[in-house]
């Protein structure tokens, strides 16, 4: 059976330089023991969710009805266009929580404690990212409800439409892996989300997500083209309004991937020297 090697805590409880090996099995079945912890946490703190989606929804309200009448898309209604970037949106931002809440863990001493267990250290961060996907789903079946409310209809079949959320819980693994790199270098959680507003502003609002790229200045038009968001807005979008999407779909699976294998390995290597 495959395994992997695991440092061995000392009298004093920290990790040395020797190695054990235990089975993959073990380490799923850590990173669940994690993601369930995490989620235990998040149950018993229900306004984090509440406010979790507060945002999306006011997203959803502005540009439904603020500044819908002012935007148009053509052969397409603007809230069906819409829905799509609020989708992307919402698992975008909603990443920033993995990092805070690494951050936490690791002002608290929490991750210190971590360390000096016999457990893979990528169950720790692949159980926060597990009970992260978790958060995400209830948040955009929460959008589905709230776009179904302002006029939002699927146009495509039930294949589609999941093809499209399980789309968007993998780009939303994906970012964890992100935020869960500044979480872990900035140590504080403060400092990580005043670091991740930014990059996630710049990704989201430089995007395709609210309105089309075509509006946009030469060189700004060229960077919103071509980055993560966009893609997977591009792949979402016709899986739930219809239109040519298997090289969409293969764009944002390239970008989730790519940003799922450097950023892991980043995050796993920073966590080995986090506390």
């Amino acid at each position: 059976m495959t395994a992997i090697a695991l440092p061995i805590p000392d009298e004093a409880g920290v990790a040395n330089d020797a190695d054990i090996r235990i089975p993959v099995t073990a380490v799923v079945s850590d990173a669940l023991a994690v993601a369930r912890r995490n989620l235990i946490a998040l149950m018993r703190v229900p306004t984090t969710v509440v406010f979790s989606t507060v945002q999306p929804v006011i997203f959803v309200l502005m540009f439904r009805y603020v500044f819908g009448g002012a935007i148009r898309v053509p052969g397409v209604r603007y809230v069906d266009f819409l829905m799509a970037g609020i989708f992307v949106q919402t698992v975008t931002f909603g990443a920033m929580n993995t990092g805070v809440g690494l951050a936490m863990d690791l002002q608290t001493g929490l991750i210190e404690r971590f360390r000096s267990l016999p457990m893979a250290r990528s169950a720790v961060l692949a159980g926060r990212t597990i009970a992260d996907a978790v958060r995400n789903l209830f948040v955009i079946a929460l959008m589905v409800l709230v776009g179904f409310a302002v006029g939002f209809r699927v146009h495509t079949g039930v294949l589609e439409f999941g093809g499209a959320i399980l789309l968007l819980l993998l780009f939303g693994v994906a970012f964890s892996w992100i935020m869960a790199y500044i979480g872990l270098s900035t140590g504080n959680a403060e400092a990580a989300q005043a670091a991740s507003f930014p990059l996630m502003a710049v990704f989201v609002f430089a995007s395709s997500a609210f309105v089309s790229t075509a509006t946009m200045p030469g060189p700004l038009r060229v960077y919103a083209d071509h980055q993560p968001v966009t893609a997977t807005v591009n792949a979402v979008r016709p899986l739930v309004i219809g239109g040519p999407t298997w090289d969409k779909v293969l764009a944002a699976v390239a970008w989730t991937v790519g940003i799922t294998v450097v950023f892991a390995a980043l995050s796993v290597r920073r966590y080995r020297h986090a506390a």
